[in-house]
This record gives structure tokens, sequence and C-alpha cells, in this order.
């Protein structure tokens, strides 16, 4: 089977991103954009970005995840710490974030590191999720082979058997990451396919240099 995509093309014209609208540090532009995105309601979720990490095999992997907060320290997420996301960065802490808002045709390409958030910080974000969403941080061993969908199920009944009644408390092995950025890219689609690229370096000063990149 073969199908040729050389027809599928697209003209960006929505928007430019030109230095005189550039802030000095790049979490000031990533908010600008993520609310723009927001408001403008045509991206589902917006929160939605890819992770890309090293595995332990030597390849790469990216999947999509959840932003649940950003902030000037950087972004943070949260998943099974034995996952093999969670292998991958416990070996190799460099990963890269990406996302994608089609319907404001731009990117945002994050490069970092990613931390272990502590223990409060991971205890709130739990405890503000809903008890379907508690109990699955329980029932899955994620990234493990199982043999059925209904082995999950029965997990998922037992453990509801289990605490009824009580609170149920965050699993050890779940938790948050905060990726701390020392590049950020942001991309803005144009005519012509020549689109805007803009890029934030982090200098060991602190500063971040800020550089036009050819599309």
């Amino acid at each position: 089977m073969q199908k040729d995509l050389g027809e599928y093309r697209k003209s960006y014209e929505k928007s430019e991103l030109t230095e005189d609208v550039l802030p000095s540090l790049p979490i000031e532009l990533f908010e600008r954009w993520f609310m723009e995105t927001e408001a403008q309601g045509q991206v589902e979720e917006p929160n939605a970005m890819t992770i890309s990490t090293i595995g332990l095999d030597g390849y790469p992997k990216s999947r999509v995840v959840l932003l649940k907060e950003f902030n000037s320290e950087g972004f943070v997420f949260y998943t099974n710490y034995e996952s093999e996301k969670g292998k991958s960065i416990a070996a190799n802490n460099k990963v890269c974030l990406s996302f994608f808002w089609p319907a404001m045709e731009r990117q945002v390409i994050i490069k970092g590191q990613a931390q272990k958030v502590d223990g409060m910080t991971s205890d709130a974000y739990f405890n503000s999720r809903p008890e379907g969403s508690k109990l699955g941080a329980w029932a899955s061993e994620q990234s493990t082979v199982i043999p059925s969908r209904k082995f999950l199920e029965n997990r998922l009944e037992k453990l509801e058997k289990k605490f009824e009644g009580t609170e149920i408390k965050r699993p050890e092995h779940w938790g948050g990451y905060l990726v701390i950025p020392e590049e950020m890219e942001f991309w803005q689609g144009r005519a012509n396919r020549l689109h805007d690229r803009i890029l934030y370096s982090e200098e060991e000063s602190g500063v971040w240099n800020i550089e036009r990149l050819s599309p």
C-alpha cells in the first residue's frame, strides 16, 4: 500500500514573531502564547505536550503527557516513576518537551533537565485528583506487560474495595517532575515556509541569549 502525501500543503499566515515583541525571559513568551491559545478555544488540550527521553536501549522515545504547572523554574508533569519514561529519566535526565498548537500555527520546543519535585508538591497535586484517577495510579504498573484488559479492571475493583471509606494516599512510585529549561525555541508559521524561529539559550550567568534561526 502506498499513499502520496505530496499534495498536503497549508500556507501559514495567522501571525508573526518579530524581535520587537520579545521579552527578555522565554517563560514570559510561553505564558503569553499559552494564554492566547487557551483563549482562542480551538485547541482541546493546550497543556498537552510531547516529552522525548533517551531509553535504556539507547533509542529516543516520545509520548504525550499533560503539563500541570509552569513557573519561573520550569515545567511540571506527573507520572509513574517506575514507568519506562521514569526509568529513562533516572538514567539520563536530559529531555525535550514539545508543544504544537496547530490552530495558532505555533510550536514550542524545550530542552532541559528533569528532576523530581518534592513529596509535598506531589501529595498536593495527587490529593486534588478525582478518586478514579487516584485509584488508577495504584492500579497501573505503568509500561509493564499485562495479560488482558480484564486483569487491569480486576486490579481496580480490588483497590476500590480496599480503599472504600478511607483516604487514598499517593503511592511512593508516583509523582511529579520539574523540567528546568536550558533552551526554548518558539516557532511561528509564516507564508512560503519562511517561518519565524526564535531561540532562547541560557548562559552560565543566567542571562537568556536570543537568536533568530533560519527556517
